[in-house]
């Protein structure tokens, strides 16, 4: 089976099956959600809950709030699913139902930051977005009920596909595993045109992904959380008195002093 009858599958089916498809793929040709599917999803096609809201809106050089959301766990879960699979999907009989799951996880995210954030590009099991400064829904409490309302629902979302995962495999049941976890920062940028796509680039962006691998389970354990560096905090003036200090190290970068919110 190529990339392409794959992904062509996983795509129908969840359609079919889940019936939540975002109504942006109306008139999608076979070669986008073929792309879509595999991660390279044209970002001119992603909308927010009220509009259109990507990075090929902007260009130049900027300062802003950089966000990461990362779902922890995301290529072990769909090692072991594909594992536990393989001779199935090899013969073309099924596709895991884990995996359409899965784009629905990261659709959802999606639909909760942007806006007010702005998507740059979905990364494979994280989805990266930035906000321009002085914007306005981007300060204070407003950062903070963002991110939460964005857990919350990635929650809700988790929890309905542990009830539609009909297959009842190790690897499957798995899924109630996966955690979310969020950076942010704040910092300068260039938004760039890199093989036709606007790409943000810089060493604040570098070091914003650099955060996604940090040491922050030796401080809270395995749990849902958001680190924020202290440039954020100053910049956005978020309330986070009950925050736990964390200061994490990088070849090439001084220490990054940051800060942990934790989610319930």
């Amino acid at each position: 089976m190529t990339s392409r009858d794959y992904w062509s599958t996983v795509w129908r089916w969840r359609w079919s099956v889940l019936g939540d498809l975002p109504a942006v793929t109306a008139g999608w040709g076979l070669d986008t959600i073929v792309r879509a599917a595999e991660g390279r999803r044209p970002v001119q096609a992603l909308r927010g809950r009220d509009e259109l809201v990507t990075s090929e809106e902007h260009s130049g050089a900027g300062r802003g709030t950089l966000l990461l959301a990362d779902i922890s766990g995301y290529t072990a879960f769909l090692q072991a699913v594909a594992g536990a699979h393989a001779a199935d999907m090899a013969a073309g009989r099924f596709v895991p139902k884990a995996y359409p799951l899965l784009t629905s996880l990261l659709d959802g995210i999606v639909e909760r930051i942007a806006p007010p954030f702005v998507l740059a590009k979905l990364e494979g099991d994280a989805v990266f977005a930035f906000a321009a400064e002085g914007e306005p829904g981007v300060r204070g409490q407003l950062v903070v009920d963002c991110l939460t309302a964005c857990y919350d629902a990635y929650r809700a979302r988790l929890d309905e596909a542990r009830q539609l995962m009909a297959c009842s495999c190790d690897a499957c049941l798995s899924i109630g595993g996966l955690e979310l976890k969020f950076v942010l920062h704040h910092g300068g940028y260039i938004v760039q045109s890199v093989a036709g796509h606007q790409e943000l680039l810089g060493p604040e962006v570098t070091i914003s992904h650099l955060l996604l691998k940090n040491h922050v389970a030796d401080l809270i354990g395995r749990s849902a959380y958001a680190l924020v560096t202290e440039s954020a905090v100053a910049q956005l003036d978020l309330p986070l008195e009950h925050a736990r200090p964390i200061t994490e190290q990088y070849d090439h970068y001084a220490p990054v002093r940051a800060h942990v919110l934790t989610f319930p």
